[in-house]
């Protein structure tokens, strides 16, 4: 079904933009470090990540707004997460490559809460797929 299939291409997404965030967060942590030293580095690096995070959850909160404005009173059901990852893909590429990085990030530097979080996430969709083929 094409439903699952675009859950399929953005579980793919996300796991690329996971892996890019990751390079590109070494990648110009080793390019600081000589400049910065380590601590330097890491915290030039951070900074970086957490104002693209800002700008992106500021673009985010501006789209929320408009079309909580401009939404009707009877509108069908709320679309699906997946469904929203894959518009927001779609709609605005740099910003979710800027979350995508500060989600890398944040990966990087808690990766348990991100085991956590992914083990959230997979149990969730197990139990879906076990009360659809009841």
């Amino acid at each position: 079904s094409s439903s699952s299939c675009s859950s399929v291409a953005a579980a793919a997404a996300a796991a690329a933009a996971a892996v890019a965030v990751f390079a590109a967060a070494f990648a110009a942590y080793a390019g600081l470090k000589a400049l910065f030293g380590a601590a330097g580095a890491a915290a030039v690096v951070c900074l970086v990540f957490a104002m693209v995070a800002l700008l992106a959850a500021l673009l985010a909160a501006a789209k929320a707004k408009k079309t909580f404005q401009t939404a009707s009173v009877r509108e069908a059901a709320p679309p699906s997460f997946a469904d929203t990852l894959n518009d927001m893909i779609r709609k605005r590429p740099m910003a979710t490559a800027g979350v995508a990085l500060a989600a890398g990030l944040a990966a990087t530097l808690q990766p348990k809460l991100a085991a956590a979080l992914v083990k959230a996430f997979v149990s969730r969709g197990e139990d879906r797929s076990a009360r659809a083929r009841r």
